[in-house]
């Protein structure tokens, strides 16, 4: 196990520090994008609730931020001093949600494919303060889990319009959780995150693990998405070629348009039609105090 940047060689540190700024980036971003809809929760106990996530959100931020401070970063510049497109947030946080329903459909996805993701670091990272704080991470990413699927039960269960609502949020969340893991193992030639065991899965085993959660809890709810378990090859199969091209402005995939690993890259790298909207609401909570 590593305790200090003492203990690291430039590689490692540089591959940590990468893979901390995603995460920091990823949780910070998520608190305007679930704040919204937060607002126009149906009950005042879904409310607190959907403002309990962003707070726990911040937090989780504020961990993967001080980690990095002890890396040599400066907090202050990561947060109020990088522009929009900077940010290195996954691509699902620089969307619009614009219903309750596209809420929870992203506590239940999004939260369950950083619970994945993060819980993999916890067992098998070598950096021992971030396997130390994620131990309450993990717990309350469990809580934004309980939350998100609790609710689209709920929806799906109230009325077929409330069920629509949910399919739609599922339509565009579904694959741009799929592709949240990055590419697939065959394409991807940095291993750096292995090779330095920060993370201990690749992104194929990552994601299927999202689909052991994800795929089951639509078949429960009768959610179309367009993934199955294959009995003969014992596991979860795609049922289109990945990775596919995305009208963001529209949240369409379009599935007709298969396109290469450079091109998700460029989009991700552009960041998507939020992104400076988010950003900026972040950033002008800054309070500047004379002394």
């Amino acid at each position: 196990m590593i305790e200090d940047e003492s203990e690291m060689t430039e590689g490692y540190k540089k591959a940590l520090k990468a893979t901390l700024k995603v995460s920091a980036d990823t949780e910070l971003m998520s608190a305007p994008a679930y704040y919204e809809m937060s607002m126009n929760a149906p009950t005042l106990d879904a409310r607190a609730s959907c403002i309990s996530v962003i707070q726990d959100e911040l937090g989780h931020g504020h961990i993967a931020y001080r980690l990095l401070e002890d890396l040599g970063e400066d907090r202050q510049e990561l947060i109020y001093e990088r522009e929009p497109h900077e940010f290195r947030n996954t691509y699902g946080f620089d969307q619009h949600l614009e219903t309750f329903a596209e809420l929870v459909c992203a506590h239940g996805l999004f939260d369950r494919a950083g619970m994945v993701l993060l819980s993999d670091i916890e067992a098998n990272t070598s950096y021992a303060p971030w396997k130390r704080a994620l131990r309450k991470v993990g717990k309350e990413e469990q809580f934004h889990l309980r939350h998100g699927e609790t609710w689209m039960r709920r929806l799906a269960n109230k009325s077929d319009n409330t069920k629509q609502r949910v399919q739609d949020a599922v339509d565009w969340m579904f694959p741009m959780g799929i592709e949240w893991f990055g590419m697939s193992d065959e394409k991807k030639h940095n291993t750096s995150q292995l090779d330095y065991r920060i993370k201990g899965k690749t992104n194929d085993e990552l994601r299927q693990e999202w689909m052991s959660h994800t795929v089951p809890l639509a078949n429960e709810l009768g959610l179309d998405v367009p993934a199955h378990f294959d009995d003969e090859a014992e596991e979860y199969v795609l049922e289109y070629d990945m990775p596919v091209a995305f009208d963001a402005e529209n949240k369409e995939w379009l599935f007709d348009q298969p396109i290469g690993w450079d091109d998700v890259l460029d989009r991700w790298r552009s960041r998507g039609p939020a992104n400076e909207k988010y950003v900026n609401l972040l950033q002008s909570g800054k309070l500047e105090v004379e002394v």
